[in-house]
C-alpha cells in the first residue's frame, strides 16, 4: 500500500467555494457495498435509504473563531495566529503566522490580551501563554477559520456550522453534518430514526495531505472527542434492537471506533472521554459503524484513506470519478456521500 494509491485527479472548479442553499439541497450519492451499485439523489431524500430503528450518530462539537490577528512588541510587526488546542488554561497550541517568533516574544492580540511565545513545536507551531483567557475575547476578536482550498469570504459564519452544533473546540467544521437542516431532522425522527450526539474537537491536521510514500510511516494526529455513557448506552441497545449505527462524518467514525477498543462482552460501545489517535487504513475492522454519511475528501489525505478502508480503495475512487462526471462538488462546502 502506497499514498499515492489514494490519488486523484480534481480540477480547482470541482472544490466547493460557498455553502449550497438550502443546506439539504446538496447532491446525494449512495454507494451500495453489497450490491456494488451508485445511486443519485438529493440530500433531503437520504430518508429513503434509511429504516426505522437506525440510528445517526451526530458530532455536535462548535467551530471556534481560532483566528486572531496580532502585534509583536514593540516592534508592531503583524503576526497571525490560529489557535488548535488549549494545553491547560491560558496555554494554547497555535499556528503562528510571521517572522522572528521565538521563545520569549511578547504580542498584543488586537483588541485582546497580551500573549508570550513559551515554545517552538514543529514547523510554524508554537506553544503560548495568553496574559488573560483568551475564550472571553474571541466573540469580539476572533474569526472563523476556513480550510486553506476555500477562498472565498464567508458572509454568515453559521453556515460553517452545523445546525446542532453545542460543544464550543473545534478549528474545522464536521462538514458531513453541515447538509441536515431542523426540518430534515424532525422529518427523519418521525420515521422512526433516532439521532444521539457525540464529540470530537476537529483540528487543521485533519486536512493536511500525507506525505510519506507508505501511509503506514504517517504520524496520525490526535483529537479529544466523547462518548457519554447515556450515548453508549443508546448506540448498545440499537445494535441489538438490529438497527444499523450510521456515522454522520469521518470524526464521528473516529468516535465510535476509539470507543469500541474498550467496550465489554455484548457491547458495542464504551463511554470514553480524552484523546484519540485513532489511525483507519485498509485492513481496518470496523466494530461499530454500519453505515457512514461523509463528504468527499482530498487526495492522499487520511480522510479518504478512512473511507477506502470501510467501503474498499477501489470502489471509492470510482465513486469519486462518477462524482465528477456528474458535476459534484467537493470537499467541506460540497455534496456528499451515503455509504451503505
Amino acid at each position: 500500500m502506497k499514498t499515492a494509491d489514494f490519488n486523484y485527479d480534481l480540477p480547482i472548479e470541482y472544490i466547493a467555494q460557498t455553502p449550497i442553499e438550502p443546506r439539504d439541497a446538496a447532491k446525494l450519492l449512495v454507494l451500495d457495498r453489497k450490491s456494488e451499485t451508485l445511486e443519485h439523489g438529493v440530500f433531503r431524500d437520504i430518508g429513503n435509504y434509511l429504516n426505522p430503528g437506525d440510528m445517526l450518530v451526530l458530532n455536535q462539537t462548535r467551530v471556534i473563531p481560532a483566528r486572531l490577528y496580532a502585534h509583536k512588541i514593540p516592534t508592531g510587526g503583524r503576526v497571525e495566529l490560529l489557535l488548535l488546542r488549549c494545553q491547560d488554561g491560558q496555554i494554547w497550541e497555535v499556528l503562528a503566522g510571521g517572522k522572528d517568533l521565538g521563545v520569549g516574544k511578547l504580542l498584543q492580540v488586537e483588541n485582546g490580551p497580551k500573549v508570550q511565545i513559551t515554545g517552538v513545536l514543529d514547523g510554524s507551531r508554537r506553544q503560548v501563554r495568553f496574559e488573560e483567557s483568551i475564550e472571553q475575547y474571541l466573540a469580539q476578536v476572533g474569526h472563523t477559520p476556513l480550510p486553506p482550498y476555500i477562498t472565498v469570504p464567508l458572509t454568515n459564519p453559521e453556515r460553517y456550522q452545523t445546525v446542532y452544533a453545542k460543544e464550543p473546540g473545534a478549528v474545522a467544521a464536521p462538514t458531513a453534518g453541515l447538509h441536515f437542516t431542523p426540518e430534515l431532522i424532525r422529518r427523519l425522527e418521525a420515521k422512526g430514526i433516532k439521532f444521539v450526539m457525540v464529540t470530537l474537537h476537529v483540528g487543521l491536521d485533519t486536512f493536511a495531505p500525507v506525505t510519506e510514500e507508505n501511509p503506514n510511516t504517517h504520524k496520525i494526529h490526535t483529537e479529544w472527542c466523547e462518548m457519554p455513557p447515556s450515548v453508549a448506552a443508546e448506540i448498545n441497545e440499537t445494535q441489538q434492537k438490529e438497527g444499523r449505527i450510521i456515522a454522520v462524518g469521518t470524526t464521528t467514525v473516529r468516535v465510535l471506533e476509539s470507543a469500541a477498543k474498550s467496550a465489554g462482552r455484548g457491547e458495542v460501545v464504551a463511554s470514553f472521554c480524552g484523546y484519540t489517535d485513532l489511525y483507519i487504513l485498509p485492513g481496518f475492522t470496523f466494530h461499530a459503524v454500519d453505515a457512514m454519511i461523509t463528504n468527499f475528501h482530498l487526495p492522499k489525505s487520511t480522510l479518504i484513506m478512512l473511507v477506502s478502508a470501510f467501503a474498499g480503495r477501489e470502489r471509492i475512487l470510482e465513486a469519486y470519478q462518477a462524482a465528477k462526471q456528474q458535476g459534484y462538488r467537493f470537499y467541506s462546502f460540497g455534496d456528499v456521500m451515503l455509504i451503505l
